[in-house]
């Protein structure tokens, strides 16, 4: 089941908000039952085979949690293996086919391992529950209720597609007597922010996805790209990508304020950044915060060397690429964002050696250009991302540094008149191409780096009424704070008609693939 669907819209959502609150009345503990039950339906609408496997997990991973929490020897030991299974689990689902594959291009072999059907969230609920072992190992944990416990994991605002929640977050949440009883403020506050999220997949993401495909198709297809087709297509899925991630985030974070509970952010304007660690502090921010926490303060961090920090930071990225997707392509996404961290540390520490701080503020045009080339180093590895394979992401990246020529549709040419011949006349070549990317997509790139580079953002726009945890400092809008008015009401409904009209034309959101 989708968040933009109907069906999740008009029925499940409402029967699932009037059963909590019914049930609240009566006791805490049956309403948090009634949750986590909704939730596994959520999750098995999908497959029901499939509900098995996460009550499994749940049941062992909570039995684990429970003998770390009351055992004194052997505590290691206890975790290496509840960790070693989680990820035994999600390394068969996830990366046996991708293994198998490599070893038989590599060897010529033809071992086979049959078809694996990778069970939709499973990288999200193997972290969150290998998030909750390490900190009962570390003593952070300190409630061991199964219905809370089995809630924390399949809650459906974050089961699907994050964010990665930590157990100490959300326990004292479930525990409140304030979380179950209802509040006009979180349904206003919750509502805006899903319909914000709404508006952003279906109207701004899905509008983006048709220019896509046949870009990352057309090497396959035996057509070569030209500059502006490459580059078209690479924007139009980075911005895609942009709205259909923080569109899903903005609707998580807006389910879950309707029953009360408070979120982490997981998207906080990623294309604003002026340098790829503040990329990372501000793209998937659940994810980082794992990355780090559960794997690079474990491997040293920057606790020993400058080397031995940069290949902290590689094999993290390189991890953190895998985990995304079992393909070549991750990895070297991975691997690149990798490169592009050392290269950001390397640099700041190559400042403060000049006595400069580079945490300082920047002039206005050195934070565009140092904005705009952080953006076009994402680009670049998001072509890596979104190819179904390295020839293709190798052709399309080879269209975008100009090595096919660069040439301007000749339909152009006629539709700028005087200027098109002004261009032509001092160099600029017209020519016939393929025109995948053409007006229309144009239109869509311009608008959406418009709204992605000076826009507030939905957590700005909400901020009066704290709409995640961790909120950044300064994070409030200067403009479009929202305040519950009838202007803003009839903003809202307009946003929200908008995108229910579209909703029909629905598509699962990207990353319910990783």
């Amino acid at each position: 089941m989708l968040f933009n669907s109907y069906a999740f819209i008009f029925l499940y959502l409402p029967l699932v908000l009037l059963g909590f609150f019914a049930l609240a009345r009566i006791h805490q503990a049956w309403a948090a039952a009634w949750l986590a039950l909704a939730s596994l339906f959520f999750y098995g609408y999908w497959n029901p085979i499939y509900v098995g496997l996460l009550m499994a997990s749940i049941v062992c991973n909570y039995g684990f949690g429970t003998w770390l929490g009351k055992a004194v020897a052997h505590r290691k030991r206890i975790l290496t293996l509840a960790v070693s299974a989680d990820l035994l689990l999600l390394g068969y689902y996830k990366y046996a086919n991708f293994f198998v594959d490599s070893v038989n291009t590599v060897s010529g072999s033809d071992w086979q391992v049959g078809t694996i059907i990778l069970p939709l969230g499973i990288s999200f609920f193997t972290f969150t529950q290998i998030a909750f072992l390490v900190d009962t190992y570390q003593g952070k944990v300190k409630e061991f209720n199964f219905i809370h416990y089995t809630l924390f994991v399949t809650y459906f605002p974050h089961l699907i597609a994050g964010p990665v929640l930590h157990h100490k977050e959300m326990m004292p949440q479930f525990a409140l007597p304030a979380t179950y009883r209802f509040n006009p403020e979180n349904m206003a506050v919750g509502l805006t922010i899903f319909f914000i999220g709404l508006f952003k997949k279906v109207i701004l993401a899905d509008g983006l996805a048709e220019y896509v495909g046949p870009v990352f198709a057309a090497h396959g297809a035996g057509m070569q790209l030209s500059f502006i087709d490459a580059w078209g297509g690479a924007l139009c899925y980075t911005l895609q990508l942009y709205f259909d991630f923080s569109g899903y985030s903005d609707m998580a974070i807006g389910l879950s304020r309707l029953f009360g509970v408070t979120l982490p952010l997981n998207f906080h304007s990623p294309y604003k950044s002026v340098n790829i660690v503040e990329f990372w502090r501000r793209w998937h921010m659940t994810l980082s915060r794992f990355l780090r926490d559960y794997l690079y303060i474990p491997l040293g961090g920057n606790r020993k060397s400058k080397a031995h920090r940069y290949m902290n930071l590689m094999a993290t990225m390189l991890l953190g690429g895998l985990w995304h997707g079992a393909g070549w392509t991750f990895v070297l996404w991975g691997g690149l964002h990798g490169l592009y961290l050392t290269i950001n540390h390397a640099w700041h520490g190559l400042r403060r050696r000049m006595g400069q701080d580079p945490k300082a503020k920047l002039s206005k045009p050195m934070h565009a250009l140092a904005v705009l080339l952080t953006f076009v180093a994402v680009v670049v590895g998001w072509v890596l991302f979104r190819a179904e394979n390295l020839a293709s992401a190798g052709a399309i990246l080879q269209a975008m540094s100009g090595w096919n020529g660069i040439v301007l549709p000749d339909a152009w040419l006629a539709k700028w008149g005087n200027g098109g011949a002004w261009l032509a006349a001092h160099g600029v070549q017209f020519g016939a191409t393929n025109n995948l990317i053409m007006g229309g997509a144009m239109n869509w790139i311009w608008i959406a780096l418009l709204i992605a580079w000076f826009a507030p953002n939905t957590q700005q726009i909400m901020a009066a009424y704290r709409p995640a945890l961790d909120m950044p400092a300064g994070s409030s809008a200067k403009i479009l704070l929202w305040q519950p008015t009838l202007r803003a009401a009839l903003l809202v409904w307009a946003i929200a008609f908008t995108a229910l009209i579209n909703v029909s034309q629905q598509s699962a959101f990207l990353y319910f693939q990783f």
